[in-house]
């Protein structure tokens, strides 16, 4: 057996996920991914009243809370069999489409920038040069020398005072970074500037959603912001969009492509074999037949083949996790009933569960999506998409990895948010013509079954309910990162993090650098637990919220 790395919190995602690696002649040749808290509200949701559902879901986390909250919401609105009106459908795309500017930016900056940019090496760089570099890749607002000199001796107080706060417990000096010390620095000046950015787009929820996180305007049968949809508030949501869009398209995506240049080679690395996606942002009240971003499957990396979703065909398994049972069921059928034993790779390991479709591990997210529209021949993201490859003179096999994950996530937010101004406009076309309507009353059933499918940033995401006498007979839900996170299934199938972990290259197995790069690229999303973390002896305390 090989030599066994565990790395245990993975840091920079939501929640606490344990990643272990099996390394033989450093290549990964086996890997093991555990979700290390467990999520009860599926629980708590048993016999309440189903309004409350959206409400408690969105809880779930911190940083998904939008789009728990819709996936809800439209699972009542299917078990009860209302149509929303027009306005509600658009801001609630709107609202989605926001989700997109804001999660992305963030995941790419501060979440996972960091393992290709050495923030350290960005001392040694010449800020005149580092100015020169920027004005050849960027349009950035902001540069110079004089501004990146300021940049360097900002980081530089960081370092010398031995508190490097947010950069603190990294692989500076690390053999696998490969940028320059001026794009280093260039990298670190864009990672502060996004930060002010995404504060930014944030606000984008607060105008049609009241606040974020934790949006209150979705109900089921519309939305509630009737008193928001004046001229000053549509234009202080443009205002917003524009900005944020603009550092997309000036900053985001020439910073993925510098940064890409250098990492060719991670286009053969952290692939994995199937992709599944949902579809999302209806252009009409006809559900997923009008999707932006079109649903369906792709097995064994076959693009010319991409197959129509059936939502029967998911399924989850327990039999690896720390869950009663071993059987394999659909969501509608579900059950969660925890029972911890150990941590054993050979029996269970993980609290997430196993998601299936037509008995396969399939990838969620940001890539899956774009190779649905791209396999299916969408103008708009295959033109993306195209020109990307021309411009990195690369084959479109590179898709299929670590690389191809992380520009697919750029790429959309480009396409998602040239969209948003489509429906802003016709939104304000409705308002202009005296249509207002926002909202479709309605009754709760006695009885009800239904779902929400949604794709949000980390992927396919699906909330199933059954009503009996009113109250929430079953409810369960099947996030991203349980898709991607998951561990082995009953067969003995990995999930899509271990495939695309198996082959890595590691040069240092006490730094494996090269791991967290393929992790991060899925964005883990795996909160809903309550830990407390010794800094000194790095030990996890479990305590109860009373």
């Amino acid at each position: 057996m090989g030599q066994i790395i565990t790395i245990d919190p993975v840091t920079r995602i939501e929640g606490h996920l344990r990643i272990e690696v099996e390394v033989e002649n450093g290549i990964v040749k086996d890997a093991w991914s555990s979700g290390q808290m467990f999520r009860g509200i599926e629980i708590i949701l048993q016999g309440r009243d189903p309004r409350d559902a959206p409400l408690f879901v969105q809880r779930s986390c911190g940083v998904c809370t939008y789009v728990h909250y819709l996936s809800s919401v439209e699972a009542i609105e299917d078990a009860v069999g209302i149509k929303i009106p027009d306005n509600a459908r658009i801001i609630r795309n709107l609202l989605h489409g926001a989700q997109f500017q804001h999660d992305h930016i963030v995941h790419f900056y501060h979440l996972h920038a960091l393992d290709w940019v050495d923030v350290v090496n960005a001392l040694k760089a010449d800020p005149k040069a580092t100015a020169t570099l920027a004005d050849n890749v960027s349009n950035a607002p902001w540069g110079g020398a004089s501004y990146f000199k300021r940049v360097q001796e900002r980081v530089k107080s960081f370092v010398d005072s031995g508190q490097l706060g947010p950069f603190a417990n990294a692989y500076w000096g690390h053999p696998a970074y490969k940028l320059s010390p001026e794009a280093d620095l260039m990298a670190v000046s864009h990672y502060i500037e996004a930060l002010r950015v995404q504060a930014r787009a944030a606000k984008l929820h607060a105008i049609f959603g009241a606040k974020n996180p934790h949006l209150q305007s979705l109900v089921a049968g519309g939305v509630t912001c009737a008193a928001d949809l004046k001229p000053d508030r549509v234009a202080e949501f443009k205002y917003l969009w524009k900005e944020t869009q603009e550092f997309v398209k000036n900053v985001y995506i020439p910073d993925v492509l510098a940064v890409a240049s250098f990492y060719k080679d991670w286009g053969a690395i952290g692939g994995t074999s199937n992709y599944l996606a949902y579809g999302d942002f209806p252009q009409t009240g006809e559900g997923s037949s009008s999707d932006l971003m079109p649903g369906g499957t792709i097995f064994r990396r076959k693009l010319s083949d991409v197959k129509k979703m059936d939502e029967d065909k998911i399924t989850e398994h327990v039999a690896r996790s720390w869950y009663e049972g071993k059987k394999d069921l659909h969501p509608y059928k579900g059950v969660t009933e925890p029972n911890y034993t150990d941590y054993d790779r050979e029996d269970r390991y993980s609290w997430i569960k196993a998601p299936r479709y037509d008995g396969k591990s399939m990838e969620v997210g940001p890539l899956s999506r774009v190779l649905v529209a791209y396999g299916k021949g969408d103008p708009g993201v295959k033109k993306l998409v195209d020109d990307t490859l021309a411009h990195l003179s690369v084959p479109a096999d590179v898709l299929f990895s670590t690389l191809g994950r992380t520009a697919a996530r750029a790429l959309e937010t480009v396409f998602i948010g040239n969209a948003m101004e489509t429906w802003l406009n016709e939104l304000v076309g409705n308002l202009t013509k005296g249509d207002d309507s926002t909202y479709t009353p309605w009754e709760m059933p006695d009885k009800g079954m239904g779902r929400g499918l949604n794709d949000v940033p980390r992927g396919a995401l699906g909330h199933w309910i059954e009503i009996d006498k009113g109250k929430i007979k079953n409810y369960q839900y099947v996030v991203p990162s349980t898709w991607n996170l998951g561990p082995r299934d009953a067969k003995g199938q990995i999930g899509p993090v271990e495939e695309a972990l198996i082959g890595t290259p590691i040069a240092d197995p006490k730094r494996p650098v090269e791991v967290l790069r393929t992790v991060h690229s899925f964005d883990p999303c795996i909160a809903c637990a309550i830990h407390v973390i010794d800094p000194n002896s790095n030990e996890v305390y479990k305590v109860k919220a009373l």
